[in-house]
């Protein structure tokens, strides 16, 4: 089995990834692999906590990491995404690639034997998306009772990941971007097949009633040609102290960072009292383990 993309996990292996996270977290998860087991992270974009987590994931479980730049590699010379991975997994006995296009890294599921997980594309963020829902999940032990307002770039592959993910476990999800901006209408689709999945492009419309406002970057890796255009387009979004008074009062803080402090999000907001964005990225290493012993059963 390949983690590729948030649509292709039905609700129970979403929830049997969240019970090994439980298991592991409280200490009734035995937390080791095959022994020898090893990991290989294959990368053609920057990774600061998705790259650490699976590393440090991987040790923690008795195996080993090993990082590749794809610019370093025969895959900046041409190689297919499928050779490559072909030849990763007869090293290997996880890939975890991050990569520009998404099409390669359906190519790269093809050509591995052996599981790949999706460590970001232009389109999605798979394992991101189960790491916030299992912090929403430890705020609201009822995801039905859970209200996600995402603010912003409602189209990031962030978003895309998120709203799937959140409607298939029961949770509203509120899309709040610009005027005639819309959420890619393949994830908006297939988020509302399975819940409630709404779109405003007004701030007090959008966040009335909201128990949890997701934020992400403006300007998104390879999006720097049009920082100035993106960076005016969604300046009316900012998660700010006025946006929080538009939600409820007991509403708490996302981002899946890094934050552009005082862009997409504002420091007082960030680093608050409603904030549980380093919470939120703490989890990515106890899901990254999860998701290993899931794809290794």
């Amino acid at each position: 089995m390949n983690l590729i993309s948030s649509i292709d996990l039905s609700k129970e292996q979403i929830e049997k990834i969240f019970e090994i996270a439980d298991n592991l977290s409280e200490g009734r998860e035995e937390a080791a692999l095959k022994e020898g087991s090893i990991l290989a992270l294959f990368f053609q974009k920057p990774s600061t906590r998705t790259r650490v987590s699976f590393e440090a994931a991987i040790s923690q479980l008795g195996g080993t990491g090993i990082y590749i730049d794809a610019a370093t590699s025969q895959f900046s010379r041409g190689e297919t995404p499928s050779d490559t991975a072909r030849i990763l997994s007869s090293y290997c006995d996880f890939i975890a690639a991050r990569l520009n296009s998404h099409a390669d890294m359906n190519a790269f599921a093809e050509g591995s034997s052996v599981p790949v997980i999706n460590a970001l594309t232009d389109l999605e963020h798979p394992t991101q998306a189960l790491a916030d829902m299992y912090t929403v999940r430890a705020h609201k032990k009822n995801l039905r009772d859970a209200r996600i307002a995402f603010l912003g770039d409602i189209a990031t592959n962030t978003a895309n990941s998120l709203m799937v993910t959140a409607a298939k476990l029961g949770a509203e999800m509120e899309l709040i971007g610009p005027k005639g901006y819309n959420p890619e209408s393949v994830y908006f689709n297939k988020a509302r097949e399975y819940g409630n999945v709404r779109v405003y492009d007004s701030m007090e419309e959008g966040l009335e009633g909201a128990n949890f406002i997701y934020t992400d970057t403006f300007v998104s890796m390879g999006q720097e040609k049009s920082a100035d255009e993106r960076r005016r387009l969604f300046a009316p979004y900012q998660l700010n102290a006025k946006a929080l008074e538009l939600a409820t009062p007991d509403v708490l803080i996302m981002h899946c960072l890094p934050a552009h402090r005082n862009e997409e999000i504002t420091s007082d907001v960030l680093d608050g009292p409603r904030s549980i964005v380093w919470e939120q990225a703490k989890n990515k290493l106890l899901i990254a383990k999860a998701v290993l012993i899931y794809l290794s059963l």
